[in-house]
């Protein structure tokens, strides 16, 4: 299963219980961290997120509330004796900073650390079952979303009509992948005619801190759930786009116009202690929008 884990919604100072940003994508047991703003930490103890499970981080940019807890989690990972590779993604000049602490510090990690800097739009990393993109996103400084697109599932084998092909279990795998089976008797059984096809793999889109701007919805297009910023309320829209961010009412119609299925909203500003008029304000506009509320796991 997709899901996202939401651990900070607020963004440059943590206020009202809030905290910056920081996000765990997980698919099949997996973990992906996305940002890791200052109490990271505390928030997957509080809200029991695997850490051993965490092989990657996609830090979005460089503004401290998106990556300052980064190199405390990675000297706890050290403390604990974590042993698997850790990967991380993000601009430059964050492996210079992230070095620079921990050899000062003389930190010693029983892990090895690698550093992959982002500097255009593509794909970061796939395997087998999941690929996560970047694609550049409109704030003040260089930034960037994250797309998590879930591999297409193998075909689905007709048990039934299988057998009464009398196709062997030696070729199932190959059903499975799209081949197609000839009989002894060079009679050709298509693909199809024996098996179901899978459904499209879900999709995920992080659309990290960004000021309205429709050239992200390529990159968003018919996603399952995004991910988008509404640091203040609409009354505020001037303000929002002197500095490079977006209302709740932005978001909401960057998600109508990207036909995705769900929206969640965040990187509250700190001068609100109530949310629910962000909600109100999305709705009116796209109305399968929720406020990312720390500690829900939220199925994609």
């Amino acid at each position: 299963m997709l899901s996202v884990t939401i651990l900070g919604n607020n963004s440059a100072v943590p206020a009202f219980d809030r905290h910056p940003t920081s996000q765990v994508v997980t698919l099949d047991g997996n973990n992906y961290l996305v940002d890791c703003g200052e109490g990271t930490q505390i928030q997957m103890i509080k809200y029991k997120i695997r850490r051993g499970k965490i092989s990657h981080i996609f830090i979005s940019h460089l503004h401290g509330d998106h990556y300052f807890g980064l190199v405390g989690l990675i000297n706890s990972f050290g403390l604990l004796s974590h042993q698997q590779d850790l990967h991380v993604f993000g601009p430059s000049p964050l492996q210079e900073i992230v070095e620079l602490q921990l050899r000062v510090a003389k930190t010693v990690l029983p892990f090895n650390l690698y550093f992959h800097t982002i500097n255009k739009e593509g794909i970061l990393y796939e395997d087998s079952k999941i690929e996560v993109r970047c694609f550049p996103t409109n704030h003040r400084i260089e930034c960037y979303g994250f797309s998590f697109r879930e591999k297409k599932l193998p075909r689905k084998i007709d048990v039934d009509k299988v057998k009464a092909a009398e196709i062997p279990a030696s070729f199932y795998k190959k059903l499975e992948e799209g081949m197609d089976y000839t009989t002894k008797n060079d009679v050709l059984i298509k693909n199809e005619t024996v098996t179901i096809e899978a459904p499209k793999g879900r999709s995920y889109v992080f659309c990290a801190d960004t000021k309205y701007d429709e050239s992200l919805l390529p990159h968003l297009y018919d996603a399952d759930m995004i991910y988008h910023e509404t640091t203040y309320l609409d009354n505020l829209k001037e303000k929002a786009i002197e500095r490079f961010h977006s209302t709740s009412s932005h978001a909401a119609m960057i998600a109508k116009k990207g036909r995705v299925k769900k929206l969640l909203i965040g990187h509250f500003s700190s001068k609100y202690a109530e949310l629910d008029e962000f909600e109100k304000e999305a709705r009116v506009v796209f109305e399968n929008t929720e406020i990312a509320l720390e500690g829900v796991a939220y199925a994609v």
